[in-house]
């Protein structure tokens, strides 16, 4: 069941509820000492709970002064309850009583992909490989690709609506899933009804500038945040970056801008750059390009970008069946444009 603009709502959650008590045992009486995150949402807490056997969790307590209020508490369950796969983050429960909004999520114990990109955070120790960015890309890949096709089992569609590499989690084995779900949108439901008209919202530096001047929102809004996400990869930069000279403080037209004046190989992140084949490069530059472009019809669909061919690339069995056909391959293009070998 769904508000009629979009946004869900908690009656038709699948999702363990806790009572404020749970929580407070789970977190040591939310505890300093094991807060792991902190934003203008609140905080999270690392915390273990007990159903049968013990489980760590991540619980995020939501300030009640916070921007993010009771509609993207509400969206945020009812989005994870409806969608569950092994890209998206998977919600453990919630519970809401009066004054307390509190999430409870699956531990991802590496923290975000933003802060081994850009250097920051307790979870980063050193650069990440070249091989590994790509993994962790193409996982992000195929969890947007879930959310905007769906599958015969799961048909609902939804617009993630706020992507970028701070909401892309890692798990012990560095494998990512998609968070953060608070600002997503179900639908459109089929290509006839091609978007959503909707308030703006987002992360600057990773807004599709169609979405913005139109409210118009597409799948195609997101293929363009993920093409930002690309670039941070390849960079490793965040998007926007104010400490610098003014025409590279949005790394989307700094970046473009060099690789249309045939510069890449100046932006490319130094840790990694002798890693990368120079023709995969290319490819690789290619495929975000195509994703930046500004005519959103232009771009490729995530289905297009998913990779068929992740033997090729990656010894990791596959947790599920891609959900649509693949026209093009992060993986097929970058196979060959590794010169790591990992284990």
């Amino acid at each position: 069941m769904s508000d009629c603009d979009g946004s869900p709502s908690t009656s038709s959650s699948s999702s363990r509820r806790f009572s404020l008590a749970d929580i407070q045992s789970a977190t040591d009486n939310f505890s300093d000492d094991l807060v792991i995150g902190q934003g203008g949402f609140g905080k999270v807490y690392k915390g273990s709970i007990s159903d049968g056997e013990s489980m760590t969790v991540a619980v995020k307590r939501l300030n009640p002064r916070s921007r993010q209020g009771a509609r993207e508490f509400r969206t945020e369950i009812e989005m994870l309850s409806r969608f569950r796969y092994p890209y998206l983050v998977s919600l453990i429960g919630y519970c809401e009583e009066p004054d307390e909004m509190i999430l409870v999520y699956e531990y991802m114990p590496r923290g975000n992909f933003a802060d081994h990109l850009h250097r920051s955070g307790k979870n980063y120790s050193a650069p990440l490989p070249w091989l590994r960015r790509l993994r962790i890309c193409i996982d992000a890949a195929r969890g947007l690709d879930y959310l905007h096709t769906g599958t015969s089992i799961q048909p609902d569609r939804a617009i993630h609506r706020d992507v970028k590499s701070s909401n892309i989690l890692l798990d012990h084995n560095w494998d990512a899933k998609i968070s953060d779900f608070g600002l997503s949108k179900l639908g459109p439901e089929d290509q006839a009804y091609s978007h959503v008209s909707t308030e703006v919202k987002g992360t600057f530096g990773y807004l599709d500038p169609e979405y913005y001047l139109t409210r118009r929102l597409t799948r195609k809004s997101e293929v363009y945040a993920f093409g930002v996400v690309m670039l941070e990869v390849l960079c490793g930069r965040p998007a926007v970056d104010l400490s610098g000279d003014e025409e590279q403080w949005g790394l989307a037209g700094w970046a473009q801008y060099c690789i249309g004046e045939g510069t890449v190989d100046e932006i490319i992140d130094p840790s990694v750059k002798e890693e990368i084949k120079q023709d995969c490069l290319m490819d690789f530059v290619q495929i975000a390009v195509e994703c930046l472009r500004n005519i959103p019809r232009k771009r490729p669909t995530m289905a297009e970008i998913v990779p068929n061919r992740m033997k090729k690339l990656d010894n990791r069995p596959p947790k599920h069946q891609t959900p649509s056909t693949v026209m093009l391959s992060l993986a097929a293009v970058l196979v060959e444009g590794s010169t790591l070998q990992m284990s």
